[in-house]
């Protein structure tokens, strides 16, 4: 049931992140997952690097972490995807 809640999660912030992200990103869905999933990790790492991954009632700064990360790898992932399938010259 754990994975499948952390599947939930990495769907939703990676739509949230390419929503944010301005442009088309040409990831294919099962993609924008990993990445959603992976700004996920990134930011509760950076919570705990804070101090703030454990705190009373619900954790805002660790969701707005995970979410930022979400928002840096979709990014970074979506210019690393067009430059490997080729598709650098349509986003210039």
């Amino acid at each position: 049931m754990h994975w499948l809640w952390v599947i939930v999660v990495g769907l939703v912030l990676g739509l949230i992140a390419k929503a944010i992200i301005p442009g088309k990103q040409r990831i294919p869905l099962w993609l924008t997952v990993v990445f959603g999933i992976l700004g996920s990790i990134l930011g509760n790492a950076a919570a705990g690097w804070l101090g703030v991954a454990d705190t009373r009632g619900v954790d805002w700064t660790r969701h707005a972490l995970q979410l930022a990360g979400a928002i840096l790898i979709v990014f970074v992932g979506d210019m690393l995807w067009a430059s490997v399938r080729g598709r650098r010259r349509e986003r210039v």
